[in-house]
């Protein structure tokens, strides 16, 4: 699984990242030299030049340098251009975000402690820039943690999906990669650099975070875990009876379940049926038939109101259909429930027609049109609406 794209673009251009690429692919065209050494009776592959081993780091006899040094020696060039890959599509928004400064010493502090993560555990050298990669990427799932990630991915067929990084990076990069992969891979990878790679760099920005040396977005993993926690406080308290309106404990009231008879709840399965339907078929475009269906909704419980959206295409539709008394009920429901509409003066006028031209019902025609007129601002509209009055004064 290889991700391809993310949806968080950098607003400055990161040229420490692109410096830091540029320079292990430098030193790893100087110090690459895939050879042959005898020891002994066995030949071992080795693939640097001799000049560049000594800044490798030895756990068992380390020199202080080696724990920069190492991270930007690689040992083939699927090694570099998987680190550089990595290091370019999840450094430049970090870069971004910690400035060209910063991010140098970022970048130097995650190998160090990647190295030190290696050392305490392990004797063989190692070398590869990926402890420092797994700390940038750590930093990443911090600062961008809703971020989407589309990944490409191939098993017998080739497609892409989209994760949030906070899932693809903790389940993916560190989870399956680092801890559950090494149960089943020989090879010999750093898994425990990469692991306290990845342990700095989520570790560090979240303390820069929350001392305001880096500045949060109100998105990063710090304010996600502040809201969860304010969350988990408030239903805590609550849970007790605390009222948070008035400062309050109030006693909880106990409901008492009303049984309802079997009529009953056959007829509100049949209007949450009803209106399931409803919204299938508007969604599908077909109002013509959304709308038959609102009618026997209507004759079964002429209480139930429609999402403001539903209702207002519906009663449109309607009048669209000749049903004028039809439409005129849905039209005075929507005035009843959803008079901050903004567009309120439009309904009122449609009404003040039905009822002058269509139901001849004088009294709620002037009603509305009047109502209308005292909003409309457009000219033509409100030159009809006089009109209407004016003919059924006369």
């Amino acid at each position: 699984m290889l991700p391809i794209r993310t949806s968080v673009r950098p607003y400055r251009t990161p040229y420490a990242n692109y410096a830091l690429i540029i320079a292990n692919i430098f030193i790893f065209l100087v110090s690459y030299w895939p050879h042959q050494v005898r020891m002994g009776q066995h030949i071992i592959q080795e693939p640097l030049r001799a000049w560049a081993e000594g800044f490798m780091l030895h756990p068992s006899r380390p020199y202080l340098w080696q724990f920069v040094s190492y991270a930007f020696l690689h040992g083939s060039l699927i090694h570099i251009i998987g680190n550089m890959y990595f290091l370019y599509f999840f450094g430049n928004s970090v870069n971004d975000k910690l400035g060209h400064i910063g991010y140098l010493c970022f970048f130097l502090g995650g190998a160090v402690f990647a190295g030190l993560g290696h050392s305490l555990l392990h004797t063989n050298p190692v070398l590869g820039a990926s402890g420092a990669v797994a700390a940038v990427t750590g930093a990443y799932v911090v600062l961008f943690p809703q971020s989407v990630i589309t990944v490409l991915y191939w098993f017998f067929f080739i497609g892409t999906m989209e994760f949030s990084a906070l899932y693809f990076i903790i389940l993916k990069l560190i989870f399956w990669d680092n801890i559950l992969e090494p149960k089943f891979s020989p090879d010999a990878i750093a898994y425990d650099a990469h692991l306290a790679g990845y342990g700095f760099g989520i570790g560090a920005v979240i303390l820069l975070l929350a001392t305001g040396l880096v500045t949060t977005s109100g998105f990063d993993l710090l304010s996600m875990l502040k809201r969860w926690n304010r969350r988990r406080h408030y239903r805590d308290v609550v849970s007790n009876g605390y009222d948070p309106f008035s400062g309050r404990t109030v006693k909880p009231i106990k409901v008492r379940e009303i049984e309802k008879t079997p009529e009953q709840k056959a007829q509100e399965s049949r209007i949450l049926e009803l209106r399931s339907r409803i919204t299938d078929f508007i969604e599908q475009d077909n109002l013509a038939t959304a709308s038959q269906i609102y009618l026997e909704l209507m004759a079964i419980d002429d209480q139930q109101v429609l999402p403001r959206k539903q209702l207002l295409d519906i009663a449109n539709q309607l009048m669209a259909d000749s049903m004028y008394a039809e439409s005129a009920k849905a039209y005075e429901q929507f005035l009843s429930h959803y008079g901050n509409y903004e567009y309120i003066e439009q309904v009122q006028l449609m009404l003040g027609i039905l009822y002058c031209r269509y139901l001849q019902q004088p009294g709620p025609a002037i009603k509305y049109l009047k109502a209308s007129c005292e909003k409309l601002t457009d000219p033509g509209q409100r030159k009809m609406c006089e009109d209407e009055l004016q003919r059924l004064k006369s």
